[in-house]
């Protein structure tokens, strides 16, 4: 597709967890009520990159490749119908992921693209101590999910690298013969083993994160990286300060220009927060932007005006058709060229 060039100077970069967006009957809602719900957000961001969590898969018929059907027909009518686009694909290499698939939308033209998980760092070695039948060798840790690149063309030579992320959930893995059933553990310490692991999952993504991070600051330390996505976490956790790789950390001030910035705290703390978790608020969804994008940083939005608690909702209305998490955008004015400053 030829590039296609813009006048506008401003780019507006968004991140939103869909929830597991899916036809009946899979859905938890219709999706008319899901389109109905989820549609006016997106419109709402105006976004020119939009980078989308919890996107599943569907089957026109038994042996077909997965496609993004539902996610097609909430896009129907907005100017993201026709935006290109990349997503995560079926280990099999047909089509999508059954469930939880990253999307990027974007109307700058796209110049490489691929999915990273345990490639840049391997499954660390666990023997869980807990788990009936005891298991006789360590086994490898595997991520539950990939991350999602694109390098954008931003047109007069520039170009960008947006990284979409679901990191892992802190919610227990689970462990051979310690679970009663689904949401029941048998054990205090079969459970916290479980969290064990997924604590290990979360930092492990977020790790491979920081290594792909440093080998494009290897080649180009001014380079335009924007992390987005769904951490579940804070910025003072871990995965996130993995990602961010701060100085302060490091204990190097040559390592500067290697640091990721999270554009959300330029929001008043009162707004800062796009999920709320048994009553308490907390910023789970951000969007991290590397020294030069931060130099660009002109506005940043939290659209939690409507955000329903992400516990105690759906026990009150299970079929409830809008995302427990609210978008985040921040716009940045493209107006200086990396090179121009001193």
């Amino acid at each position: 597709m030829a590039s296609s060039q813009t006048t506008s100077t401003t780019i507006r970069i968004a991140t939103f967890n869909l929830e597991s967006l899916d036809e009946p009957p899979r859905g938890r809602a219709s999706l008319e009520s899901r389109i109905n719900a989820l549609r006016p957000q997106l419109v709402r961001l105006h976004a020119d990159v939009l980078c989308l969590q919890e996107v599943n898969g569907q089957r026109d018929g038994k042996g077909e490749a997965r496609t993004l059907s539902a996610l097609d027909q909430v896009l129907k009518g907005t100017v993201y119908e026709t935006y290109r686009r990349v997503a995560t694909k079926s280990p099999s290499g047909r089509g999508v992921r059954d469930r939880h698939n990253l999307v990027i939308l974007t109307r700058f033209p796209i110049t490489a693209t691929d999915e990273v998980w345990n490639h840049l760092v391997e499954p660390p070695l666990y023997r869980c101590q807990t788990s009936d039948p005891a298991q006789d060798t360590p086994q490898p840790v595997h991520w539950d999910r990939p991350m999602l690149y694109a390098d954008l063309d931003l047109g007069d030579g520039r170009n960008m690298v947006v990284v979409n992320v679901h990191l892992r959930a802190p919610r227990a893995a689970f462990i051979s013969g310690q679970k009663k059933d689904r949401h029941n553990w048998k054990t205090m310490a079969g459970w916290a083993e479980g969290f064990f692991l997924a604590t290990v999952k979360a930092a492990g993504q977020a790790l491979e994160v920081r290594a792909f991070l440093d080998r494009l600051f290897d080649l180009d330390e001014n380079a335009l990286v924007a992390v987005v996505g769904d951490f579940n976490s804070s910025d003072g956790q871990a995965p996130v300060r993995i990602i961010l790789g701060d100085e302060d950390d490091a204990g190097s001030g040559e390592l500067a220009p290697r640091m990721l910035l999270a554009a959300e705290r330029s929001l008043p703390e009162s707004q800062r927060f796009s999920v709320i978790h048994r009553g308490r608020p907390h910023m789970a969804d951000h969007i991290l932007l590397s020294r030069q994008l931060m130099g660009w940083l002109h506005h940043v939005e939290c659209h939690n005006e409507g955000l329903h608690d992400e516990v105690s909702s759906p026990a009150a209305v299970p079929d409830a058709p809008e995302s427990y998490h609210a978008p985040v955008m921040c716009e940045l004015n493209k107006g200086f060229a990396p090179t121009a400053l001193p």
